[in-house]
This record gives structure tokens, sequence and C-alpha cells, in this order.
């Protein structure tokens, strides 16, 4: 299995995608703009799109690949998400005012697109591989995902802040191979974190405080014009691993 990064910085500029990542050919984990960079053929063969949270970092790319690919298919694409999540989708986005209604296109009974809830440590199998929501804290409603090969397991923890729910679940992966966790701010901007509930590097070394196993780690969602600091702070911070930048276009084999 293999899950390629799209895109995981927390803005745009240059080189930097926004959230997403490509779980062999066809299962997609987030679908911001990192999704722009595949060529028609490869959307046109995803399935699945498994969504963290509505914010737009997370979702930009999810109206135009629908648009892009629906006609080349013939199964609907399948969006993946909480029930808080497909709602604000659905009311606010696949709306008619901001993109069509593709669960009605071309007919409720043959659409483009469809949608099947999600919900808390509730595995979803598809093709032998486990994908598994997990506890986050944000502004909006929002999961984190295990991926689990049957070997071992990566986890994303998507945009949270301290979530205590969340280690405690990690902490139950027996075979947790990588850890993807976000940073997305400076310690000169603890206060915006707290308020946006995101971490900074002194909140992710007090979250990693809380993990009892031992995987590689790599941090996701830095931004644009603070990377370098962000990453010196974190380590500084943290004392009991050695995280490291997660990169756009790296490839995770598990």
């Amino acid at each position: 299995m293999k899950l390629r990064i799209l895109g995981c910085s927390g803005g745009i500029g240059g080189n930097l995608r926004t959230t997403s990542m490509l779980l062999d050919h066809d299962v997609l984990i987030d679908a911001g703009t990192g999704v722009g960079d595949l060529s028609l053929a490869e959307m046109s063969v995803i399935d699945h799109v498994f969504v963290t949270h509505s914010h737009l970092d997370h979702i930009a790319c999810l109206p135009l690949l629908v648009d892009s690919v629906g006609f080349m298919r013939d199964q609907p694409l399948v969006i993946h998400a909480t029930d808080e999540t497909l709602s604000i989708l659905k009311q606010h986005v696949f709306n008619w005012e901001i993109w069509p209604d593709f669960s009605e296109i071309p007919s409720q009974h043959r659409p483009i697109l469809r949608y099947e809830r999600i919900g808390l440590g509730e595995a979803v199998e598809i093709g032998g591989r486990k994908i598994t929501p997990l506890p986050a804290n944000h502004v909006v409603p929002a999961v984190g995902f295990q991926i689990d090969s049957g070997g071992k397991s990566l986890v994303f923890s998507g945009d949270t802040t301290t979530c205590d729910a969340l280690w405690e679940a990690v902490n139950r992966i027996g075979n947790l191979e990588y850890l993807i966790v976000e940073t997305a701010f400076s310690n000169a901007e603890m206060d915006l974190a707290v308020i946006s509930k995101h971490l900074c590097p002194s909140l992710l070394a007090a979250e990693l405080n809380k993990l009892t196993l031992n995987p590689k780690i790599y941090i996701s969602h830095l931004k644009p014009g603070e990377i370098e600091l962000t990453m010196q702070e974190i380590s500084e911070c943290v004392q009991k691993f050695e995280p490291k930048m997660l990169q756009n276009g790296q490839v995770f084999e598990f």
C-alpha cells in the first residue's frame, strides 16, 4: 500500500499545495489544492474521498474534481465524511449556488456523486485497506484517520489542537508505523493557535508527551513564511521524538 502526499501545506504560493493524500490510485484523503497536480487519467480512477473536515484548504479541489472527471466514470465518486461535514458540504458547497449538486446529476438515480457517513472508530474497508476515523478537536467538526494495511498503520491527525481522545485512540494502535500531525503556527502565534484550534510547537510537544508508542513522526500544515522557524521551534520543544517536515511528493509504503 502506498500513500503519496499531493499537498501538505497550510497555504499556497510557489510550489506549496494544501492538504491531500492519494492512497494507492483510487482513494483520496482530503482534497486540497494538491489534487490539481494529478492528470485527468489519475483523477478519473479515484473512487473514494475521505474528508477530515470542511475547511477550504482540505476540500478546495473536491468540486472541481467531481466536475472534471464525473462524466468519464461509470460509477459515482463516494465522499466519506461525518454527518456534520456532509451537512456542511451539501448546504454550502454542492448547493447549486456555489457549485452544482452532483448527487442529482445527471439524475438522482444515476448520480456522479454519492455521500457515505462515517463515524468515530468505525473502520471502512476498501480492498483490504481499513480507514478508521479518529477524534480531533477543531473549530468545525473534524476527524483524523488511521490507515491500516493489515501489517502497518499510518495515522493522520487532520487539523486539531489538544485532544486527549486522539492520543488514547492512537496509543491502542499496535502496528503504528507513521504519524502525520499538524503544527500550523509558530510559538509566537500561540494565542492564534488556541483560538483557531491548531497546534504550535509548544502545544505539539505537550501532545506528543501523551504518545506511548514510537512511530516515525512527520509535521504537516506548516504556514508559508514560517516553515523554517516552526520546524526549528519543534526541534527545540520536542525532546522525546525527532519529527521531520512532511514533503510534497513524499511516498509512504506500509
